[in-house]
């Protein structure tokens, strides 16, 4: 009952529908939101008043709730959300790009308002001298990403702890992301701290630079319909290292395992750091794992160190690898 992305808690889909319903209404007039003031390419749909920079309409929308519309072009921006509810929509998606500004010493975008929408935008290039810049800080609240591109930097999104909230990411590539360069440890393509629930689905992770595709301490986790191709990956590490446990569930997603590995020795891990959750019930299912070709070495797709008892379904996988390991 756990195989498909269609059994993941409904109030999440709720979210997420939202934040892609508002990004086809933030598209429709565009037209006329920009016709308005060509020269200001933040707009602030529920008032109409457009900005030069982002941190402006931010600030204008506060703590209340409000949308932004973010017209195509190239930004060397960045902005902090202190409170509030905001959505961050492309006017047209895959066109608006931030490039290479962190603020805070942080990320392009740093969240810690109630919540945040971000929809069609673009990350790319986010560099830090520890190692951990990201497209997307996220410090406490809730944050939906749909159809976004995180590339070419040391994180894609990165978060504190807040066991009361919600992450969702959907209809997202992350490419050429990670590092272990850093004397703090590693970043990975998606990093998130104790939260309360992680979904991801229908996404693309591929190309790493270290690190993992995706490490979660969130309680639970729903992966599901998204591809890690580490075909091209370089000294990366697991393809999901859950490191403190969780429950939900691994379903219908595809692995590729590449030949340039800081660590071969598993697809998945749960619990690698110690016991923070519990995972009985965490199920992984109806999913396509395999290596590269020409990549030859023996490699377990799961690795558990909880003991506890992982719903461990039918999944498809390649010559060289076990289906389980307990460590």
């Amino acid at each position: 009952m756990h195989d498909s992305a269609s059994h993941l808690p409904a109030r999440r889909f709720t979210l997420l529908s939202g934040a892609i319903a508002a990004l086809a209404v933030a598209v429709i007039p565009a037209g006329g939101v920009l016709a308005q003031d060509r020269a200001r390419p933040f707009t602030v749909i529920e008032t109409g008043r457009s900005f030069d920079r982002l941190q402006q309409a931010v600030d204008a929308i506060g703590n209340g709730q409000g949308t932004i519309a973010i017209a195509p072009g190239r930004y060397n921006q960045c902005a902090v959300q202190e409170a509030g509810e905001i959505a961050y929509l492309a006017t047209e998606p895959g066109a608006a790009v931030f490039d290479s500004t962190i603020c805070e010493g942080k990320a392009a975008l740093v969240l810690r308002g109630r919540n945040a929408d971000v929809a069609g935008l673009v990350f790319q290039n986010m560099h830090v001298p520890e190692y951990n810049g990201a497209g997307i800080r996220l410090e406490r609240g809730n944050l939906t990403v749909a159809q976004s591109w995180f590339r070419d930097s040391q994180q894609g999104i990165l978060t504190a702890a807040d066991s009361n909230g919600q992450i969702v990411v959907d209809r997202s590539t992350f490419t050429r992301l990670g590092t272990c360069e850093g004397s703090g440890g590693c970043a990975h393509s998606i990093y998130t701290g104790d939260y309360g629930h992680l979904r991801v689905t229908r996404s693309r992770f591929e190309e790493g630079q270290g690190g993992h595709y995706v490490k979660s301490r969130a309680a639970r986790v729903d992966i599901a319909s998204s591809s890690f191709d580490d075909a091209r990956g370089a000294q990366t590490n697991y393809m999901i290292d859950l490191p403190g446990g969780a429950v939900g569930q691994i379903s219908n997603n595809r692995f590729v395992q590449g030949q340039s590995k800081e660590n071969f020795s598993a697809f998945i891990a749960v619990a690698a750091e110690g016991r923070a959750h519990p995972s009985t019930g965490l199920a992984i299912v109806s999913n396509d794992a395999r290596l590269a070709p020409g990549v030859n070495r023996e490699t377990a797709f799961v690795a558990d160190w909880s003991g506890d008892q992982l719903a461990l379904g039918s999944n498809d996988l390649g010559p060289g690898l076990r289906t389980f390991e307990r460590r």
